[in-house]
C-alpha cells in the first residue's frame, strides 16, 4: 500500500466513533434491519446498548438520562412505525427540556426496490417536538453532523435531537478522517447592572418570595441556588417540576403549587411584595398570575420572559442561572432585611394541611398515608419516579423532596407510561441508591413489558402501583364537573402474578400497617420488585375539590 493511500472505513464505524467521542456510553434500543450496520458497529464499540421492548421506553429513558445527567442520552429505533414510537418521548423531552439523541433508520435513499412500504418521512414529523431534525444524505459529513447534534441537544434551553441514518449511508465506504473535537460552550453571564438592581430591588422589599421553576431545576444550579437560600433566608415555593431544586428540609421552604389555582400554598403570593421567580418555563401552568399593582417580579433565566397579560416582570436577570445567582448572593451577603413572619404561618398551614391523614390506617390505604410512608422508607439520596395520575399532585403537596432530582415528576408533557422506565434509568445510573418507580395501573400498564428489560439487566428497583382500576385524575375531574360517573373503570391482571411471570418478586398489600415494612424489606432484598397496593380515592373530590371550594370562597 501507498504511504499517501487514504484508508477507507464504514460510515456507521465513524458514526460510532462520533458518538463516543461526545462521551455517549450506552443506548436504548429497539433496533430493525435499516439498522443492522450501525448496529454491528455498536458490537464493536465502548458503548453498551440496551436492548428495550418498546421504542416508547426507550426514548424516555434516554431522555431521563440527559435530564439526570445533563448530558444526551441516546436511543435508537428503525424506520416507520419504530420511529414514530419515539413520538412521545420527543415530546417529553422536548417540553420537559431533557437532552437526548434520537437515531432512527430509513430505506436506501438514492434507490429502492420496495416503494413506499414502510415509508415517512419521519425528519418532518420530529421537527414539532424537537429542536433539530436532520437526515444524514452525506456520509462525508457525518462527524459534524454528530458534534452539531449534541451540541444543540445539551444547549439551553436542552432538548431532543433526531438524527436520520439510511441504510445505504451506513454501508458507505468513506475515508476514515478524525472526529470533530468536543467543544464545550460558556454560557452567558447576567450584565453587572441588571444585577445590581435586582439586589437594590430584593433589599427593599419587606416580604420577598422565592418561585423555583423547572428551568431552575438543572445540575448547574442546584449549589448556588440552595447558597442563596442559606445566605438571604428568603422563603421559597416551588412549581411541581421545579420541586427538589432546593432541599425541602429548609425551614424556608413553603410547600409545592400542585394545583393551578387556589390552593393553601397560593397565599404565600399573596403576603409577597417581591417575587424572585427562578427558572419560570411556560410549559408549566403558571403558579402565580401577576396584576397591575401586585408584587413586583424579578425574572431569572437564561432566556427573557414571555410577555402577557399576567406576566411582565419588571425586571429580568438572563444568562446562566447558577451564576446569576450566585452574583446576587455575593451582593446580598452583607444585607437582606426582610420579615419571613407572613410566610412562615403560611408554611404551618400547608404543612398541617397536606399533613392530614399520613398516619390513617382505614384501607384501602389513603394517598396520604402512602406518600408518608414512602418518605419513611426512602432515603434522602433515593430517587422516587412518578409516572402521571392522581397521585403525583399528592406527591407535590406532600413528599419532600431533600437533594435535587430525587422526585422525578413530569408537569410538561404531564404524559402516562414514563415512570418505570424513568426508574430503570435512574436505577442504571445510579445503582447504589433505593429507586422507587410509583404508578397507577393505567400507566403501568403502558410500558409493562419493560419490567422484563428491568430483570434482564439486573436492576434493583421497586415498582409500586396505586391500584384503583380506573382513570383516577380523569374520574376526579369528572365528578368535579358534575358529571356522572361512567367510562372510566376497566380490569386488571394479578399484578402479583404478573410480576413473577417476568421473573419479578410480587407482592401486595392487605392493611395500611403492613406497607412500609413491605417496601423497605423489598429494597434491602434488592433486584426487582412489585407492590400492588390498592387506594382509597375518596379524599380527591373531599380535600382537592371541597375544602378548597371552600377556602376560595373565604377570600
Amino acid at each position: 500500500m501507498h504511504a499517501s493511500q487514504t484508508t477507507m472505513v464504514k460510515a456507521s464505524d465513524l458514526f460510532v466513533r462520533s458518538l463516543e467521542n461526545e462521551g455517549v456510553e450506552v443506548i436504548f434500543a429497539v433496533p430493525g434491519e435499516e439498522n443492522l450496520d450501525l448496529l454491528d458497529s455498536l458490537r464493536r464499540s465502548s458503548i453498551r446498548v440496551v436492548l428495550n421492548r418498546h421504542e416508547q421506553a426507550a426514548g424516555f429513558m434516554a431522555a431521563t438520562y440527559g435530564r439526570l445527567t445533563g448530558r444526551a442520552g441516546v436511543c435508537l429505533s428503525t424506520l416507520g412505525p419504530g420511529a414514530t414510537n419515539f413520538m412521545t418521548a420527543a415530546a417529553y423531552a422536548h417540553l420537559g427540556a431533557f437532552p437526548m439523541i434520537m437515531i432512527t433508520g430509513q430505506k436506501p435513499s438514492r434507490h429502492g426496490r420496495q416503494g413506499r412500504f414502510q415509508i415517512v418521512d419521519i425528519v418532518a414529523t420530529m421537527k414539532p417536538v424537537t429542536k433539530m431534525a436532520k437526515a444524514i444524505v452525506d456520509a462525508a459529513a457525518i462527524t459534524s453532523i454528530v458534534s452539531d447534534a449534541f451540541r444543540v441537544a445539551e444547549a439551553e434551553r436542552p432538548g431532543p435531537i433526531h438524527l436520520e441514518l439510511p441504510e445505504d449511508i451506513a454501508a458507505e465506504m468513506v475515508p476514515d478522517e478524525p472526529v470533530v473535537p468536543r467543544s464545550r460552550a460558556r454560557l452567558p453571564q447576567c450584565p453587572e447592572a441588571a444585577l445590581d438592581e435586582a439586589a437594590a430591588m430584593i433589599r427593599a422589599a419587606n416580604h420577598p418570595l422565592l418561585v423555583i421553576g423547572a428551568g431552575a431545576n438543572r445540575r448547574p444550579v442546584f449549589d448556588a441556588l440552595d447558597d442563596f437560600v442559606r445566605t438571604t433566608r428568603i422563603p421559597f415555593v416551588t412549581t411541581q417540576m421545579g420541586k427538589g431544586a432546593v432541599g425541602g428540609s429548609h425551614d424556608e421552604y413553603l410547600g409545592t403549587a400542585a394545583l393551578s389555582e387556589g390552593d393553601y400554598i397560593h397565599k404565600a403570593f399573596d403576603q409577597a411584595d417581591l417575587i424572585i421567580n427562578a427558572g419560570h418555563d411556560v410549559v408549566e401552568k403558571p403558579p402565580f398570575l401577576m396584576t397591575q399593582g401586585g408584587p413586583k417580579v424579578i425574572h431569572v433565566n437564561f432566556s427573557p420572559a414571555e410577555i402577557d397579560e399576567v406576566y411582565f416582570p419588571q425586571s429580568e436577570l438572563l444568562g446562566e442561572i447558577g451564576a446569576t445567582f450566585a452574583a446576587l448572593t455575593g451582593r446580598l451577603r452583607d444585607g437582606c432585611r426582610h420579615d419571613p413572619a407572613p410566610f412562615y404561618q403560611v408554611r404551618d398551614e400547608v404543612a398541617q394541611k397536606v399533613n392530614t391523614g399520613e398516619d390513617d390506617d382505614r384501607f384501602p390505604m389513603l394517598p396520604q398515608r402512602i406518600v408518608a410512608d414512602v418518605r419513611r422508607a426512602v432515603p434522602s439520596d433515593g430517587i422516587v419516579s412518578l409516572d402521571n395520575g392522581m397521585y403525583k399532585i399528592w406527591f407535590a403537596r406532600s413528599y419532600r423532596a431533600r437533594q435535587p432530582n430525587t422526585l422525578l415528576l413530569d408537569n410538561a408533557l404531564a404524559t402516562m407510561g414514563a415512570g418505570l422506565p424513568q426508574a430503570m434509568a435512574a436505577a442504571m445510573l445510579y445503582p447504589g441508591r433505593r429507586v422507587l418507580a410509583v404508578a397507577g395501573d393505567g400507566g403501568f400498564m403502558m410500558n409493562s413489558q419493560e419490567m422484563e428489560t428491568a430483570v434482564r439487566l439486573g436492576l434493583n428497583m421497586v415498582v409500586l402501583i396505586l391500584r384503583d382500576d380506573a382513570y383516577g385524575m380523569i374520574r376526579w375531574k369528572q365528578a368535579a364537573g358534575d358529571f356522572p360517573d361512567w367510562g372510566l373503570t376497566y380490569g386488571n391482571p394479578d399484578f402479583v402474578a404478573y410480576a413473577q411471570s417476568y421473573g419479578a418478586t410480587g407482592h401486595r398489600v392487605t392493611d395500611a400497617a403492613s406497607f412500609c415494612p413491605m417496601l423497605k424489606s423489598a429494597f434491602e432484598e434488592g433486584g426487582v420488585h412489585l407492590i400492588d397496593a390498592p387506594i382509597d380515592y375518596s379524599q380527591n373530590n373531599r380535600v382537592l375539590t371541597q375544602e378548597l371550594r371552600e377556602m376560595q370562597g373565604e377570600n
